[in-house]
C-alpha cells in the first residue's frame, strides 16, 4: 500500500506542476517524468557592431591565391605558338648587342610585370661590361630578389634551344635558382565535378 501511495503522490505533484505552468507555456514538456519539466536557459543574442558584421557574399581579394594552389585555369593558347602559353608567369631573357634584359610576363597581360636590365644605372655602375657573363648573373640575382618581394616564386623559363648551353644563359639560370626562384610551375590540379 505504501508504494501505491507514493506513486499517486508523485502523479498529483506532476499534475499540479502542469496546471500551474500551463501545458503550452513550456515548449519541451514531457509528461512522463519530473526531469522533463526543466527547460534550457535562453542564450543571449550576441551583439555585433558594424565592424564585426560578416558579409553574406565572399569576394576573393587575392587573385593570385588560386595560382599559388595550382587551381587557376591556365591559358593554353595554340599548340603551334612558341613559347607556349600554358603558364601563370613566363620569364623572358634576352641579350642584345649592348645590354642584357630579363622580363617576367603574366598570361593575362602583354606588359611585363617585373623587369631587370643592364640599362638601369644601379646595375650598370657595378659592372665592367653590360653584356658579359657577369652582367647576366647580376641581372639574374636582382630579378630573383624583385620576384621574391613581389611574391612570385615559380615561373616558366624556356630558353631558345640553340642558346640554352651558352655560359651567359647558364649563369642567369643559376643566379635565379640561387635567389629562390623555381623555373618551372606546378601542374594544374583538376578538381572533380
Amino acid at each position: 500500500m505504501s508504494v501505491l501511495g507514493q506513486i499517486t503522490g508523485n502523479v498529483r505533484f506532476l499534475l499540479g506542476q502542469i496546471q500551474r505552468c500551463g501545458p503550452f507555456a513550456i515548449p519541451n514538456v514531457c509528461t512522463t517524468s519530473g526531469r522533463c519539466l526543466s527547460q534550457v536557459a535562453p542564450q543571449p543574442e550576441p551583439s555585433t557592431d558594424d565592424n564585426e558584421e560578416v558579409s553574406p557574399t565572399f569576394i576573393n581579394r587575392n587573385p593570385r591565391n588560386l595560382e599559388q594552389m595550382a587551381l587557376a585555369v591556365k591559358d593554353r593558347g595554340w599548340k603551334t605558338t612558341w613559347p607556349h602559353r600554358e603558364c601563370y608567369h613566363r620569364l623572358v631573357f634576352s641579350r642584345t648587342q649592348h645590354h642584357v634584359t630579363a622580363e617576367v610576363f603574366s598570361t593575362t597581360s602583354a606588359v611585363p610585370i617585373l623587369t631587370c636590365t643592364t640599362k638601369e644605372w644601379s646595375i650598370k655602375r657595378e659592372l665592367g661590361s653590360t653584356r658579359s657573363v657577369a652582367a647576366c648573373q647580376a641581372v639574374g640575382e636582382v630579378l630573383a630578389q624583385r620576384c621574391q618581394k613581389a611574391g612570385i616564386t615559380r615561373m616558366v623559363y624556356r630558353a631558345i634551344p640553340w642558346q640554352f648551353r651558352s655560359d651567359s644563359v647558364q649563369s642567369f639560370r643559376t643566379a635565379m635558382k640561387e635567389g629562390g626562384i623555381t623555373l618551372s610551375e606546378q601542374r594544374r590540379k583538376y578538381i572533380g565535378t
